[in-house]
């Protein structure tokens, strides 16, 4: 069964002559396991189709399925309830809680989806542990590196065992080696646990370590590949402008 579905996702911001489409009927299937990028310019459409399919947004037009069930025909609180139980989320900026410990904010999506406590800090514990936090536990976010809050918040999308993760540019303020190193844990639950994992990001470099790239372009899916690492780094010549 796919993880997420897409069928005809549009989303239109203001009217009449300023109207603008920044997704325009997409349609898109992520079955369970996959572990894909989505790339395109600035404007087009990748953290709107990120909000929509995370369900942080509702479409003007179209469904999106998360594990068999029709987010579209939910209210508010239903629609809460399945994100809060199904899908994770990684932000660029980490969003942690800066009064909260690591463990803390790792824990804080039980505030809201339940489910056994003990059980979830014991996975917590192990997050670190892979991570290499677990004598970071108790700091809080302001005695911790870029990458040590950004390994944080990853933990903190897997928690409660969701089937989706989706990252808005992840990697974006961490440098190279621990974007390598949060991308290998990345990978790892992804083999391990079957977790779907969707990362929106400029980075082409990190695009290539996917299994599928799916391209966007004014609010449109111009390609959707599992290409080589060749095809989908810039060339040498634009990389070297």
């Amino acid at each position: 069964m796919a993880t997420i579905k897409t069928l005809g996702l549009s989303k239109t911001y203001g009217t009449g002559e300023s109207m603008v489409k920044a997704l325009d009927g997409v349609d898109l299937t992520i079955e369970q396991g996959e572990f894909l990028a989505i790339v395109g310019r600035s404007g087009s459409g990748k953290t709107t189709m990120l909000d929509c399919m995370g369900l942080l947004m509702r479409p003007s037009s179209g469904a999106v399925i998360v594990d068999g069930t029709d987010a579209s025909t939910l209210n508010d609180g239903q629609r809460a309830e399945l994100r809060s139980k199904r899908i994770g989320f990684i932000f660029q900026e980490f969003n942690l809680l800066p009064t909260m410990s690591a463990m803390e904010n790792i824990l804080l999506p039980l505030r809201y989806s339940g489910g056994d406590r003990k059980a979830a800090r014991i996975r917590a514990e192990g997050f670190l542990e892979e991570v290499g936090l677990a004598k970071r536990a108790n700091h809080r976010p302001t005695q911790m590196s870029g990458g040590e809050q950004q390994r944080v918040a990853i933990a903190r999308s897997l928690i409660n065992e969701p089937t989706l993760v989706l990252g808005d540019e992840p990697m974006g303020e961490v440098d190279t080696d621990t974007a390598n190193a949060l991308l290998e844990f990345m990978r790892r639950i992804n083999a391990e646990r079957r977790v779907s994992f969707v990362i929106v990001t400029h980075d082409l470099d990190l695009a290539a370590r996917t299994d599928r790239v799916i391209r966007l372009r004014d609010g449109h899916v111009i390609s959707d590949e599992r290409p080589s690492r060749q095809l989908v780094q810039r060339p040498a010549a634009a990389a070297a402008a």
